[in-house]
């Protein structure tokens, strides 16, 4: 299997250590969940555990909720609710989508409030070792003490400070010896919450929360670590510097894998822009099966434009496999579908190229359903479950109908 390296810029060999793998991904800031781009990255993901899985490897599936923020404490200000609060009731609706899309467990589901003293104990190191600093109670990291500081997003500075800025930097922060160094640790500010630690009241920074949880549950060097392609700068980039630093083992990550951005109707999806799609309400229309199929009929590092009318026809292919899977077969000469069935996985094996691997599943159903009524039909059936399985598929009826 192959896999495109967002740090090497190419598709690298994918190796194991020791059959186990471990993946660390990046979860929700549980504050508007789930739309359509949440589900294109974690189906994403999904897809490629169960393939892993499928390969004979030990995978330890790790993913994060980044339930302390700034956005959920400013969402939960504008909403008049307690951040806790509106955290747990997010979290809760982004599991019960994911169990919708018939997502696979995770192995490890973690929040950030849960791991205060491992975070706490990461900025120590940190500040111990000289790349880091403190500040009337905020400690920051020092990008100037790290000279490989870039080398996964291969950015310049003039580059860093404008992106890091529009994703939550404060460079006017007069705390701040340079306008590019981050938080670790956020001093108390009036109604936010807080925890205790050596430097005062405060809170994580967003950065050392992940890279305090994936250390945790994975040591101090991971396999894949994924997330969406707005994720490798400068959150990832900065999750290299502080894990490189602290467990002193390089690289931290040995594949970076990163998913393309979802437009909808022509523009960014965000939620800024108030135009995101929700899973819980493209499932009141459509199977879990029809939603997968159009996601993963892109590739996963390509962006892309969702559009409304585009669902009907995936629901009539998540019919079409779904028909052919259940057809009655006869005991005549028996259908061959070995060909449809090696185009699969080398596209499966050739970066997770979805789109290729749901051309022939839809393929062997078409071969299925159009075949003489004595042709028997039952092997190609037991292939076409077996690799829309690896798919998430479930080949079952969509939510509404199950429901009559």
């Amino acid at each position: 299997m192959r896999l495109f390296n967002t740090q090497s810029q190419t598709i690298e060999e994918f190796t194991a250590r020791d059959g186990k793998v471990g993946i660390y991904v990046c979860g929700v800031t549980p504050y508007d969940t789930t739309h359509i781009g949440h589900a294109f990255t974690f189906l994403t993901f999904d897809v490629l555990v169960r393939y892993l899985r499928f390969k004979g490897y030990d995978v330890t599936y790790v993913q994060n909720v980044t339930d302390i923020d700034d956005d959920v404490l400013r969402k939960a200000k504008e909403l008049g609710l307690d951040w806790r609060e509106l955290g747990t009731r997010e979290t809760k609706q982004f599991l019960e989508d994911l169990r919708n899309l018939n997502a696979v467990d995770f192995d490890h589901y973690v929040a950030a409030t849960d791991h205060i003293a491992e975070i706490i104990q990461s900025v120590e190191k940190l500040l111990e070792d000289g790349v880091a600093y403190e500040v009337n109670g905020s400690v920051y990291f020092s990008v100037s003490s790290d000279p490989e500081f870039g080398k996964l997003s291969h950015f310049d500075r003039s580059e860093m400070l404008p992106v890091a800025n529009e994703r939550g930097n404060n460079p006017d922060d007069p705390n701040k010896k340079d306008p590019l160094d981050f938080v670790l640790w956020q001093a108390a500010a009036p109604g936010e919450p807080t925890w205790t630690s050596p430097w005062g009241e405060g809170r994580p920074g967003w950065h050392i929360e992940c890279s305090a949880m994936a250390t945790r549950y994975l040591g101090p060097q991971i396999d894949i670590h994924g997330g969406g392609y707005d994720l490798v700068f400068p959150h990832h980039e900065c999750e290299i510097a502080q894990s490189e630093n602290v467990t002193g083992v390089k690289p931290f990550v040995r594949y970076w894998m990163h998913v393309g951005m979802t437009e909808y109707q022509g523009e960014k999806m965000s939620k800024s822009l108030g135009n995101l799609v929700y899973v819980k309400d493209l499932l009141k229309s459509y199977s879990s099966d029809a939603v997968r199929l159009y996601l993963l009929d892109h590739h996963y590092r390509t962006s892309w434009l969702f559009l409304d009318g585009e669902m009907s026809e995936w629901q009539k292919a998540a019919d079409r496999l779904r028909d052919a899977s259940q057809r009655e077969s006869g005991a005549g000469e028996p259908l061959d579908v070995s060909g449809q069935v090696d185009v699969y996985f080398h596209a499966m094996d050739n970066d997770l190229d979805t789109p290729a691997a749901v051309e022939a599943l839809d393929t062997i159903a078409s071969a299925i359903l159009a075949a003489e009524p004595q042709t028997d039909v039952s092997n190609a059936q037991t292939e076409l479950r077996n690799l829309a399985g690896l798919l998430g598929l479930t080949l079952k009826a969509a939510l509404t109908e199950s429901a009559v």
